[in-house]
């Protein structure tokens, strides 16, 4: 069966602890913290092999000849693979577009591509093995840029397209095109008393999470394969695995081991197709782990972005207008690049209500390293853009660049681009107050009686300033995200709850597929399940392929749509339940059929209060089970001419304030403070809720100051595939993090909830470029910025 939608207030009262609302602790975080907990890189299979994979050292070449023979030879060495050895025709996979080969053929069309694959007894043998493989290259000139893939004799990425979006794009290395159409942004534009144009560059950024891609591939008797693998969507691997393999969807039974973090870099497949290959080739069970250095080339990173807006507004400071031009290079294989455009130009406005609009976003192929899912999801590159521009507006006009954003601020009602009505609380100019309104970090706090703290300072312990040449600046931004799979993308999740007496006492059991990346999911849906049938003994079951799809942990979606499945299934097993009460009971008291009754605190209960029976007495031996998919609202594909249509099911604010101190002679730069206010719906958990917000919050100070991945414009080769020279925030440049939350429930959400876990990751991005440019006084158009941009040495 299905459900589509859902009550958004409390069906049950629950008085049963750690249901939502209250702060439960997660189940995984004390193993987590002391180490003990059991990630994907830490299982262990008697007898096993060890997987190794050969990349390619060139971006873009024919692949003249591949030799195997001393790879082979190599003691311990039990097989080697490479496309030829493929067991089916089917040989390419991909999230929507299946144009990445398992193993390349023919050519390589990025740094890093796989090209062949190991077996050995030992992880160094395994290496060893692979760097004796011997491949001849033949390079082919290169596509970096969209001066390279759309010129009229470019090199083509992919030749003989014939995918779903090949139809309507003007050039075969652009991968999918989304304009937006509304109003008259020409006439519009003539009636602004000011114009501001800018360009702007958004580098690529690495999810980085520290978890390495890892798995296990065991063969089974039945000639399938069992896969313990961390990822963030299990079935979503599976239907691209299980052709590969030439096996039917059941012979490939998948199981999620511990994730290390994810943040979109889960989305696709890494090494799960050559984990199986290679266990159903030797026969035995296979481990995979990738090192730090073949991470940066196993996973998609966000798509880097170079942005042209244009806005105008009235002199009393309405907009008039905007027009932008996103182009994102998502490299060398489509990946979520089709999503991510639609995601970009859709939102490319930002939370403000203009009416005229006109709008192109398009990704590009290119020998560059392949991008797609983060977090942010296209929304992040338009955000930055859009909030610099609004500044830049707003000095114009000469007016604050907060009440700037509230005069246009959007509200419930308002249109999108998209012509989609924002049909949901939209506090815009109430996050954008509250943030505004937070308690200011004091001035000079490296000062003290015993001299300067240069911690605090800009360089840190590497005591380049006592606080000579410091200044601070203070910067806003507020973005919107879009929550859940938008553009008629059938969005669903699967749940099986199970409640039944064990050991004289009820106990829940709930089953999904959901992907616990470290978001809390798990902790979380025993909480509603508590809440929902009043049982304070839930178990929660390890995610498998033996349940339904429940969707990828991604697009903010997991807590809606899984657990509004799991809402969903908990009524109808609560329903079951008390129709089961009332044939074993409901001759005891006329309450069973005429009152309200409700299951609180492991007993039948009336809405009055009163206790009608024990639910051990009411199973007995009876165990009510249910298995149900669960839909939010369908969305619908946007115009591929206009853009018009409502492709979106939900929307997500924040709003953030940045103060930073600069020390303009080294271009050396603290954050100080990144406050938050967001709107959340309901917090079902608000310790986690606060947590996702500060994640995002400190991941969207690292593209901002720190993190990029640097590809050579010549070879298109990664220059930095380390944490030594791709560099993190680490809790020493993180600054404090105050976060103010706002519940204004969204009635068509379960709870009223709102999706929290992007939005936060868009605006702390602008806020900290707009703190630094109040700090400089330098127009900085690009992100990360780097001392050399802030000392004009670049």
């Amino acid at each position: 069966m299905t459900a589509i939608g859902a009550p958004t207030g409390l069906t049950q009262g629950s008085r049963t602890e750690g249901g939502i609302g209250e702060s439960t602790l997660r189940p995984d975080g004390v193993l987590k913290v002391t180490g003990e907990f059991a990630y994907a890189s830490d299982m262990w299979h008697e007898d096993m092999l060890w997987g190794q994979i050969l990349r390619s050292t060139v971006a873009h070449a024919e692949i003249v000849s591949v030799d195997t023979g001393e790879a082979l030879a190599t003691p311990g060495v039990y097989a080697v693979m490479t496309y030829d050895d493929l067991p089916t025709d089917v040989r390419h996979y991909g999230l929507e577009i299946r144009d990445t080969p398992v193993l390349a053929h023919g050519k390589v069309r990025h740094h890093g591509e796989p090209v062949a694959i190991v077996a050995a007894d030992h992880p160094e043998t395994a290496r060893r093995a692979a760097a004796r493989i011997k491949v001849e290259y033949r390079e082919l000139p290169l596509v970096t840029d969209e001066a390279t893939a759309t010129a009229p004799d470019a090199v083509l990425v992919h030749e003989n397209r014939s995918d779903p979006h090949s139809g309507h794009v003007p050039h075969p290395n652009i991968v999918h095109r989304q304009p937006i159409v509304r109003g008259d942004a020409a006439a519009a534009a003539a009636r602004a008393d000011v114009t501001v144009t800018g360009d702007y560059h958004f580098g690529m950024q690495d999810q980085a999470f520290l978890g390495p891609e890892s798995g296990l591939a065991v063969p089974g008797e039945d000639g399938g394969v069992d896969l313990y693998i961390a990822t963030q969507w299990l079935h979503s691997d599976l239907r691209q695995i299980a052709p590969v393999l030439g096996l039917p969807e059941d012979k490939v039974r998948m199981t999620l081991s511990g994730v290390g973090g994810a943040f979109g870099g889960r989305e696709d497949l890494s090494m799960q197709i050559h984990a199986c290959l290679l266990a159903l080739r030797t026969g035995k069970p296979v481990k995979i782990v990738y090192n730090r250095f073949e991470s940066f080339f196993g996973h998609v990173h966000r798509h880097p972005a170079r942005l042209h807006y244009e806005h105008g507004a009235t002199r009393d400071g309405r907009l008039t207008h905007v027009r932008c031009r996103i182009v994102l290079d998502g490299g060398a294989y489509a990946s979520a690049s089709p999503a991510v455009v639609g995601n970009a130009a859709s939102l490319s406005v930002g939370p403000y209500a203009v009416d005229d609009v006109d709008i192109e976003a398009l990704a590009l192929y290119s020998n560059n390293p392949p991008c797609g899912a983060m977090r942010g999801f296209g929304a992040v590159q338009a955000c930055f853009a859009y909030e610099a521009q609004m500044d830049k507006v707003a000095a114009e006009l000469g007016l604050d660049p907060v009440e700037f954003r509230r005069i246009n601020a959007m509200e419930q009602g308002t249109l999108m681009p998209t012509g989609q009505p924002v049909d949901s609380p939209a506090p815009v100019a109430e996050l954008l107050r509250r943030v505004k309104a937070m308690p200011m970090p004091p001035e000079r706090q490296w000062e003290s009686s015993e001299g300067a703290d240069v911690r605090q300072l800009p360089g840190g312990l590497s005591n380049t300033t006592h606080g000579e040449g410091v200044v601070r600046g203070v910067g806003y931004a507020v973005g919107i995200k879009n929550v859940g799979f938008s553009e008629g993308f059938d969005d669903y999740s699967t749940a099986r709850v199970r409640l039944e007496a064990a050991g004289g006492r009820p106990a829940v059991t709930v089953h999904t597929a959901m992907a616990e990346v470290g978001q809390g999911g798990v902790t979380v849906h025993a909480q509603i399940a508590r809440t929902e049938l009043g049982v304070a003994e839930v178990t929660i079951r390890p995610a498998d392929t033996r349940v339904g799809s429940a969707g990828s942990t991604s697009a903010s979606r997991q807590t809606y749509v899984t657990g509004g499945a799991i809402k969903n299934a908990c009524e109808l097993v609560r329903e079951r339940v008390l129709e089961l009460g009332r044939r074993k009971l409901g001759s005891h008291h006329p309450a069973w059929a005429t009152a309200e009754l409700l299951l609180e605190g492991g007993k039948v209960v009336t809405d009055g209060g009163e206790v009608l029976a024990d639910l051990v007495d009411v199973l007995e031996d009876e165990a009510v089970e249910v298995e149900e998919e669960w839909r939010h609202r369908p969305t619908e594909p946007f115009d591929l001419r206009t853009g018009q249509g409502d492709g979106h099911v939900q929307y997500s604010f924040a709003a953030h304030r940045a103060v930073v101190e600069v020390d303009t002679e080294l271009g050396l730069v603290k954050v100080i403070e990144l406050a938050c206010a967001q709107d959340v719906g309901k917090a079902l958990n608000p310790l986690s809720v606060i947590g996702q917000i500060q994640g995002g919050t400190v991941q969207g100070l690292g593209i901002a100051v720190m993190e990029e991945i640097v590809v050579d414009p010549v070879t298109a080769k990664v220059r930095n595939p380390s944490f030594t020279d791709y560099l993190l925030p680490t809790i020493l440049d993180t600054p404090a993090l105050p976060v103010d939350v706002l519940e204004l429930a969204d009635d068509h959400a379960p709870y009223g909830l709102r999706g929290v876990g992007e939005a936060p990751t868009l605006s702390s991005t602008p806020a900290v470029l707009a703190a630094i440019r109040d700090a400089t006084g330098l127009a900085l158009d690009r992100t990360p910025v780097r001392p050399e941009h802030l000392t004009g040495t670049a």
